[in-house]
């Protein structure tokens, strides 16, 4: 049987007297009956127990017991009868003890909790938080008890009784009474009309409901008995019945109310505390609570039968009386017994029973009973009642039932009301079921909510992704009958048709067909699971209402079938909601991952996710990231950047690039993708990101195919081999050889980037073996921008010189032989960093002269050299330019004579010379154009006897010059002035005027006395100090 209870059983039968309450203590299960009397039977906890009368206490009460309930903290069974409340003591019963405050009591109602106490002050325990109060803990037992227009508070804490307290001048008297928490009451005088009332302050307030709406409930609590007539008159037995008010506690903030057929949540303040409430289809006779669950007894003749899974499509109600749980915390209905339970009760045309639910509320592990009883008084009297008793659950099996049908809000409601002691793994369980809330969110378009709590739960990746269609997920892609047993939860027992989320490229509907998807899709609302035996789903439509809906339904059906709103489009929805997720997930697995040092930039060196299995992605640990392997945090990666990646081809092709550069996408799930869309570019990124190079300039030189233009053609493989590093040479030499057959001059940039910097050797050897101009290229490259001065390089280039010049020989090319000739010249004679004797060994003995000259300049072999000039090339103008470039003064110098020796081979010629008469003239030429850099001596030496002085006149003038004999003479002049002014010197320091008494100043004719005074040149003579400038200026008048 589904729902929390097991199927009710009989524990009693044959009960003859009229039991009037109930209650239950341990093992001892009590019964009060209108006569009075009291029996006591035996009642185990499981259901295989027997129930044996153990004691029976005739006139206990000289009148009917209306409440029984037991007290423990002083071993008392607590009657209320005849308006009185009295204790008798267990098991024998006596003496009794009249609570004397007590007279004219209507109902009472009895708490047992855990308060604390902090000097004088009382602090009530948290609800469903034990312990969390502060002071000393006390187990305190209240019993408040309705009395006409008052309540008595009896106490005991620990066992001891205190003081009772009195509220009085209430206005009305209290017939139904619950306590909301230890501080507050909520008791009903009318089935209507509530109050609350507080055991702090003694001030009761009326509690305070809105108007219900019109439901199919209302309507048939106010249709009025007529107008049931037509259904059977068996409906007036439920219906005629008293009325009472009906309150129950539901836990420590909130009571339930019943008014009319409506069950409000009201709490302290007298206000309801929820928007929902109950809508029971008819009022209840009565209710009670089992938590988390609400019992309520429904009138014969109010339930359809259409709401039982036993008779489908039934349109008549049921005639027997109804008991329907609810949960207290969905307050959605969970489990519907007609009584008595029976397979053809549904199908009964008269109600033959009475139920009774003879006792309040009952401790959370205590079972609920219900009194049965013929309406036939024929055979009430030889039958009896029979006594019912419901058994909950285990919890554990609750949750799994809930799971099972897909209530996973009820199942985790369920759970968050336990303690963790009730059930194993509580916070495992709870994860889990959350898990499939959120899957079974994600079936019914609610994508938001499922991927927040997939957020929240900390969900494999590769779980989430594998309930999208292939287009995302690939191979990790799941059916949707599978998602449940995915996250733990039960295989389906009959394979249910559930839509995915369409794919991009679905084919249109044939508009001929009809939907066979309904309104209930993973992109809409998924189809409930069955409903559970005896269980009813949903708001109940019942009354009137439920008469009627077929008319109504079908013309909706009209106007549906002319207009039909558009569908969402959910795929593109739900792949929205995906990226949201993994964009989420993304930084936060590249963070976890920098904690073990491993960045996207080594996901080549990581094993490729085309190497897992898909069941051991799908089996990585729903933890923490914090919590995980590096290895694990890799799959994760993997598994995110390659879904994250598909998500934007389909929707937002434009953020392809930044996840193709970086990242740790898939390249086997993509590529092919990518090359169906044509998107090269994002391919060439991918591939060079995950240091595929060698895929990447395969695909670059594909797309070279269909450019003309050379430079169009070459420069994307070129600027991608150019970031290429050291690593990849090989890669670079394989793919450039095309790119030099093409265009070599666009090819060369390839080793001239700024980016990187290729070895030097095997560049230099890898383009000798294409060509040994571009490798002369790339040194020349290498020498003049970047600086290079080793010899090695040096040689290797004039090598290559030497070698381009032969070979241009050879061929008979003239012009190629004399360019590169000239760049051999030229780079002998500019740079110093070659092995001059090597490369002259190199040499052809016949040819290339010039160059042997230059190098024998190197060598220092300057009259070599300066022969080679003069003898084999007769070229006397560069001799002489060969002379001026090596030519240093000084006496030190190697080449201070260089110009003799060149006149010395003019004028005295080897045997290898040309005819004597033919160096004359350059001899003659080179004396008069360098005669100062020319010994005049050894030079007259070495001119032949016919040559005249007519012939070297400027020599000789330029040598009478020299500067040797200038700087003797100007010495000697200077000497003899200097001499000069020092003798002048002495004879005017050795002049002297002598200054008597009697000599007189020729200017102011004063005497001198002791004055001082002022020689004037050139006589000497002698004036006051003060008279020098006059007398200065009348000496230059007397000479003017």
């Amino acid at each position: 049987m589904g729902g929390p209870f097991n199927a009710p059983e009989v524990v009693l039968d044959g009960f003859k007297e009229r039991a009037e309450s109930l209650t239950v203590h341990a093992d001892r299960l009590y019964i009060g009956t209108s006569t009075g009397n009291l029996h006591v039977y035996s009642f185990g906890e499981t259901s295989d127990s027997l129930v044996e009368l153990v004691d029976t206490r005739k006139s206990l009460c000289r009148r009917s017991i209306d409440q029984l309930a037991y007290i423990k903290d002083v071993n008392s069974l607590l009657v209320l009868s005849e308006a009185q409340l009295t204790l008798f003591p267990s098991p024998v019963f006596s003496p009794p003890t009249p609570l004397v405050k007590t007279k004219g009591a209507l109902c009472f109602a009895l708490r047992t909790g855990v308060e604390y106490l902090d000097g004088d002050v009382i602090i009530p325990s948290s609800p469903g938080i034990p312990g969390k109060g502060k002071g000393v803990p006390a187990l305190v037992t209240k019993l408040a008890v309705g009395c006409k227009r008052k309540i008595v508070l009896y106490s005991w804490r620990d066992g001891e009784p205190r003081e009772p307290q009195e509220i009085t001048a209430l206005a009305h008297s209290p017939r139904a009474i619950a306590f909301v928490n230890g501080e507050t009451l909520c008791w009903g005088h009318t089935p209507t009309d509530y109050c609350i009332t507080s055991l702090k302050t003694s001030v009761t307030v009326d509690v305070t409901t809105p108007i219900p709406p019109v439901t199919s409930g209302s309507g048939i609590s106010t249709m009025g008995m007529g107008a049931l007539s037509g259904l059977g008159g068996y409906m007036t037995l439920g219906l005629g019945a008293k009325a009472k008010p009906n309150v129950t506690g539901v836990n420590d903030v909130e009571a339930l109310i019943a008014k009319d057929n409506n069950g409000f949540l009201v709490g302290a303040d007298g206000k309801p505390l929820r928007n929902e409430s109950i809508d029971w289809p008819a009022p209840p006779d009565e209710i009670a609570l089992v938590k988390p669950y609400v019992f309520a007894i429904l009138p014969p003749g109010t339930v359809p039968a259409s709401q039982l899974d036993s008779v489908p499509g039934a349109s008549t109600f049921i005639a027997t009386p109804v008991i329907e749980i609810r949960s207290s915390i969905s307050l959605s209905p969970v489990q519907t017994i007609p009584f008595p339970p029976g397979p053809l009760t549904a199908f009964a045309t008269v109600a033959t029973h009475t139920i009774r639910l003879l006792t309040p509320s009952p401790s959370a592990k205590a079972p609920l009973f219900v009194v049965s009883t013929p309406l036939d008084r024929t055979a009430a009297t030889n039958s009896g009642s029979a006594i019912w008793c419901f058994r909950m659950k285990p919890w554990n099996q609750q949750v799994d039932e809930l799971v099972d049908a897909g209530a996973y809000a009820d199942a985790l409601s369920l759970l968050e009301s336990l303690d963790s002691a009730l059930v194993a793994d509580k916070e495992q369980r709870h994860k889990q079921i959350r898990a499939l809330q959120a899957v079974d969110y994600f079936r019914s378009a609610k994508y938001d909510q499922a991927i927040d709590a997939f957020l929240k739960l900390d969900v494999n990746p590769a779980k989430v992704v594998a309930l999208y269609p292939d287009s995302i997920a690939g191979r990790l892609s799941v059916p949707q009958d599978e998602w449940i047993p995915l996250y733990g939860g039960p295989k389906p027992k009959k394979r249910e048709q559930f839509a995915s989320p369409p794919e991009p490229a679905a084919k249109a509907e044939d508009p001929q067909k009809p939907d066979q998807e309904g309104a209930s899709s993973s992109v809409g609302s998924p189809p409930r699971a069955p409903t559970p035996q005896g269980s009813i789903r949903g708001v109940l439509k019942t009354g009137l209402e439920g008469l009627v809906s077929a008319a109504k339904d079908d013309d909706a059906a009209s106007i549906r079938s002319v207009r039909r709103p558009p569908r969402p489009d959910n795929f593109h929805r739900s792949i929205e909601t995906l990226m949201r997720y993994l964009s989420d997930r993304r930084p936060k697995i590249a963070g976890a991952l920098s904690a073990f040092h491993i960045t996207p930039t080594q996901s080549h060196e990581m094993p490729h996710l085309s190497t897992t299995s898909v069941e051991d992605l799908l089996n990585l640990p729903n933890a923490p990231l914090s919590a995980l392997t590096p290895e694990e945090l890799v799959r994760f990666a993997q598994v995110v950047d390659t879904a994250l990646f598909k998500s934007y081809l389909l929707v937002r092709p434009g953020l392809l690039g930044p996840l193709c550069r970086v990242g740790w996408c898939e390249v086997s799930e993509v590529e092919e993708l990518l090359r169906e869309r044509e998107k090269y570019q994002e391919m060439i990124s991918l591939y060079n990101g995950r240091k595929m190079h060698g895929k990447a300039l395969d695909l670059l030189r594909q797309l070279s195919e269909k450019e003309s233009d050379p430079r169009d053609k070459l420069m994307p493989t070129v600027n991608y081999l150019q970031r290429l590093g050291p690593e990849h040479i090989d890669l670079i030499f394989e793919h450039s050889r095309w790119a030099f057959e093409q265009d070599r001059d666009i090819a060369f940039e390839i080793f001239t980037s700024e980016e990187v910097e290729l070895p030097k050797g095997p560049t230099a050897d890898f383009l000798e073996s294409l060509d040994p101009a571009i490798c002369a290229r790339y040194i020349e490259f290498l020498i003049s921008e970047r600086g290079e001065t080793s010899q090695e390089f040096h040689d290797r280039l004039a090598e290559l010189y030497l070698r381009m010049t032969m070979a241009a020989k050879r061929r008979g090319d003239d012009g190629a032989r004399r360019s590169v000739y000239e760049r051999l010249l030229k780079f002998i004679d500019t740079t110093d960093h070659y092995s001059a004797d090597r490369l002259f060994a190199m040499l052809p003995s016949e040819d290339l002269f010039e160059a042997k000259a230059l190098l024998l300049g190197r060598l220092g072999r300057h009259d070599s050299a300066l022969e080679v000039y003069v003898y084999r090339l007769q070229d006397f103008p560069k001799a002489e330019e060969y002379c001026k470039r090596v030519y240093q003064p000084g006496a030190g110098s190697p080449t201070a004579a260089v110009f003799l020796t060149l006149l010395r081979i003019y004028l005295l010629p080897g045997p290898a010379a040309p005819p004597a008469a033919s160096l004359l003239p350059p001899a003659l030429e080179l004396i008069s154009r360098h005669s100062p850099r020319l010994d005049p001596v050894a030079t007259l030496q070495l001119l032949p006897p016919l040559v005249t002085a007519q012939d070297v006149g400027a020599f000789l003038l330029e040598a009478l010059r020299e500067p040797l004999f200038d700087t003797r003479v100007v010495r000697n002049v200077a000497k003899a002035r200097q001499e000069q002014v020092a003798r002048r010197l002495i004879a005017l320091q050795s002049k002297r005027v002598r200054i008597t008494e009697s000599r007189i100043c020729p200017q102011c004719h004063k005497r001198l006395g002791g004055s001082v005074i002022a020689v004037h040149a050139p006589h000497g003579e002698v004036t006051h100090y003060q008279c020098r400038e006059a007398f200065a200026r009348k000496q230059k008048e007397a000479r003017i």
